[in-house]
């Protein structure tokens, strides 16, 4: 596993023993911290239990929080163009989020929100196996690795499993200039989830 990023929390093998329909349950139950109160729904996966690549986003917003599902809105629209972009098949990839629930106003998760919630994100990340992740913004790179990463630069956490920054779908929204950018990014790392 690459230094770079943490190890997982003591009780996200306890999640993993459960498996993901028993972190969905979980999740569910949890009281642990603020968020859970305003939340209308707890958004947990969208996509394949078996993925080449698993895109993890900052939190829900207000779409997210009304229908459960990540990435629904319009930084989702985005996402999904993307997605297109990079010709993944819908059983090859998984998004979740680093915390399961609406921060208010739309704000980013605090670091003991991460927290609270990281066991639950550590646990998806092993069971759901992606030989890719892709970090979504700052927010999932605070939420899973310890020191900086580069801008689309891929780091080989172990043979054959690699991590990616990208740009969090919602900054191309307010900043279409970067789309360019994302998208030469994704060019550099298509080797990694296009394997002929």
């Amino acid at each position: 596993m690459n230094r770079n990023c943490n190890t997982p929390a003591m009780n996200s093998g306890e999640l993993v023993k459960l498996g993901l329909k028993g972190i969905t349950a979980r999740v569910l139950e949890c009281k642990k911290c603020p968020l859970h109160e305003n939340a209308t729904n707890k958004v947990i996966i969208r996509g394949s239990e078996r993925p080449k690549v698993l895109f993890i986003g900052e939190a829900p917003g207000k779409n997210e929080d009304e229908s459960g599902i990540p990435f629904c809105g319009r930084a989702g629209k985005v996402l999904d163009e993307l997605i297109d972009y990079m010709a993944l098949e819908e059983n090859e990839y998984a998004i979740i989020n680093t915390v399961k629930c609406r921060p208010p106003n739309n704000r980013k998760p605090t670091h003991s929100e991460l927290k609270t919630c990281r066991p639950f994100l550590l646990a998806q990340i092993e069971l759901l196996d992606p030989e890719v992740i892709i970090l979504l913004g700052n927010t999932a790179e605070q939420a899973f690795c310890v020191s900086p990463l580069k801008w689309g630069e891929a780091v080989n956490m172990q043979e054959g499993k690699y991590l990616v920054k990208l740009y969090h779908p919602a900054a191309l929204l307010y900043r279409r200039s970067l789309m360019e950018q994302q998208k030469e990014m994704i060019d550099l790392n298509k080797k990694l989830w296009q394997k002929i």
